[in-house]
């Protein structure tokens, strides 16, 4: 008699079953990690493009710009826009056409959703901003947990929201959680 090599039909089934209530008990956990790494991820790139603009405006002494647009010459106040960041030479507050594009990041990821301030950050040679700002990353179905907040001194240092209450909801530095509602 030669030797069966394979797998038994019952064998097979006990494989899938196990395999399929594995895959239920980690795919909501997956689905959790995704969200959190595409929040924190946009949440380092717009904190980055903040922070080159204010060592630009220190570097080069002058007024830089950091501001939403749809098509990199107009600001906009939808945060959800790309991100543009633009010397400010004349000193009108808007791109105009002889002001280089110095960095610009992509469109707010469609899964989440940025509110900012109305006005754009306007870094003055010294670093300083023109107004404090909060800029609030959260996931479309705003569950608070997910919400992140980039929060801009009056000195334009930039800050990441924490956790400091150890609730998984992030504070704002009035140590109120953030809300996404």
């Amino acid at each position: 008699m030669r030797k069966q090599i394979g797998l038994t039909l019952l064998e097979m089934l006990i494989t899938v079953a196990i395999v399929a209530i594995v895959l239920t008990s980690v795919a909501p956990a997956m689905q959790t990690i995704l969200i959190q790494n595409r929040i924190i991820a946009e949440t380092n790139e717009l904190s980055g493009i903040i922070q080159y603009a204010r060592h630009h405006s220190i570097d080069q002494q002058v007024d830089t710009i950091v501001c939403p647009s749809e098509n990199f010459t107009a600001c906009t106040t939808d945060w959800n826009d790309v991100k543009m960041v633009f010397a400010d030479v004349d000193g009108n507050g808007a791109r105009g056409a002889n002001e280089d594009l110095l960095a610009a990041t992509s469109a707010a990821n469609p899964n989440n959703e940025l509110s900012g301030p109305a006005v754009s950050l306007q870094f003055e040679a010294s670093g300083a901003v023109n107004t404090p700002a909060v800029i609030m990353l959260c996931h479309k179905d705003k569950v608070d947990k997910y919400a992140r907040a980039l929060i801009v001194s009056l000195q334009g240092r930039v800050k990441i929201s924490r956790d400091d209450d150890n609730d998984g909801v992030h504070e704002d530095n009035d140590g109120d959680a953030l809300d996404c509602g």
